[in-house]
């Protein structure tokens, strides 16, 4: 090899070696090498989840009861509101 292609492969070298240790000292990086804290963000991130889906499930069934509320005189679908309000207040009560 010529040596100048010797002295390019060595820069190379330690700019992939700096890049490697750039990387390694990312947050992301520390939180995957330590297995326990990634198990607890994992479980974090899955209870943020659920609770994410029953609010946002929650907001929708909501909205959807007060459309359809509003919309009792279309016969088939105001039949069909009123029998999901009536429902709705029956489990409310007991």
């Amino acid at each position: 090899m010529p040596p100048e292609s010797d002295d390019d492969l060595r820069l190379e070298l330690a700019r992939l070696a700096d890049e490697v240790a750039l990387l390694n000292s990312h947050r992301f990086v520390r939180i995957h090498n330590n297995v326990p804290r990634l198990m607890f963000f994992q479980f974090l991130r899955g209870l943020m989840l659920g609770l994410g889906t029953a609010v946002g499930a929650t907001a929708l069934v909501s909205v959807a009861v007060l459309v359809l509320s509003h919309i009792e005189f279309i016969p088939i679908l105001g039949d069909l509101a009123t029998a999901l309000i009536q429902e709705i207040k029956i489990e409310v009560t007991e």
